[in-house]
């Protein structure tokens, strides 16, 4: 690398979308919705689910701690999520949607909904959509003890 290299340091986009598909042929993601009552993640894959596309939190969106995980900070990451896969000439994607699971909350939290309703509205189409969220067949004990929580 001489000194004229360093200037033109150029990012290659990776496009999923192969050079004889036509515009209106559909091309498959995988988008995996992690709603937690903490936060929410929206991951873009590829079908295999080995490549990420894209990743974008409810956290990386809003300044504060509370709002994380709320439907507006989702929607803005499916928002940013959609973005970069129309980018990559992906148009259609299948949704694993997931809660925390295992002895935890088995619902997924507040912003999985507007999350899912932000990347159809984008103008992604969705295939399959799939509830992936780990439901434990005879594990650890639950927290709490016998006699659970006491208000």
């Amino acid at each position: 690398m001489g000194k004229s290299d360093k200037g033109k340091k150029e990012e290659e986009v990776k496009n999923f979308r192969p050079a004889f598909v036509s515009e209106e042929q559909l091309i498959f993601g995988v988008a995996h919705i992690y709603a937690s009552f903490n936060d929410t993640f929206v991951h873009l894959t590829d079908l295999s689910g080995r490549e990420t596309i894209a990743k974008v939190t409810g956290g990386m969106k809003v300044k504060a701690d509370r709002d994380e995980s709320s439907p507006y900070a989702a929607m803005l990451a499916a928002q940013d999520v959609a973005a970069k896969a129309k980018e990559r000439g992906i148009n259609c994607v299948h949704v694993k949607l997931r809660a925390v699971g295992g002895v935890k909350s088995k619902t997924p939290g507040p912003g999985a909904q507007s999350a899912l309703r932000a990347l159809a509205r984008s103008g992604l189409k969705i295939g399959r959509i799939e509830d992936v969220t780990p439901v434990p067949t005879d594990g650890t004990r639950k927290k709490g003890g016998r006699r659970g929580r006491r208000l």
